[in-house]
């Protein structure tokens, strides 16, 4: 099977960070969170609020939209453009997609490009609070091996290298920077 990281990878950009500012912009009501938004942002930034902390605040906006799923639908109408022509022309049924972003953004997605299994992080949908751990780093790998506890991945990709805990797991590696793959670095 082939595992593909999304942000950045498949997708052109950050597909939380593009739904935050389509609903900051789209539904007024989710602009009250703002200060907090900016307050845990710098933290974050200053290395001073932890990487979950600050993404519950991203995502507490949707506590303030009615119609999660129809605001999650819209965004993708577009959006969706943001799809890389690599992926399209490879993608299979039995892709993995395992990301960072919130399962509620992207399962909808997944689902319209074919994909068999996606795994994000779990957020509430009622107040953006996680329910376990960020999936990013070294957790992509122990949610791959709770979904496939005997799976081998054939080829992974990525545009990070935070995600090598899951390259180290494939035969094959790739880099991804927008169109462009390159083999993976070498592991130490």
């Amino acid at each position: 099977m082939n595992v593909f990281d999304f942000d950045g990878t498949i997708y052109h950009g950050d597909s939380s960070r593009d739904f935050v500012l389509y609903c900051l912009k789209k539904y007024p009501k989710t602009r009250s969170k703002i200060p907090a938004i900016l307050w845990y942002g710098a933290g974050f930034g200053l290395r001073l609020t932890k990487k979950k902390i600050f993404k519950q605040k991203l995502f507490s906006i949707v506590s303030k939209i009615d119609d999660l799923e129809g605001a999650v639908s819209d965004f993708w109408k577009i959006h969706e453009k943001n799809i890389h022509n690599w992926y399209l022309k490879m993608k299979q049924p039995t892709d993995v997609i395992i990301s960072a972003s919130p399962e509620f953004l992207l399962e909808p997605i997944c689902k319209k490009l074919g994909a068999e299994c996606m795994m994000a992080t779990r957020v509430d949908k009622k107040t953006g609070l996680f329910d376990g751990e960020n999936c990013h780093g070294k957790e992509k790998v122990d949610r791959f091996y709770q979904q496939y506890p005997n799976g081998e991945i054939d080829e992974f990709y990525s545009d990070m290298y935070c995600d090598t805990p899951l390259a180290k797991l494939a035969k094959k590696a790739f880099i991804v920077k927008g169109e462009k793959l390159s083999p993976w670095k070498k592991f130490d």
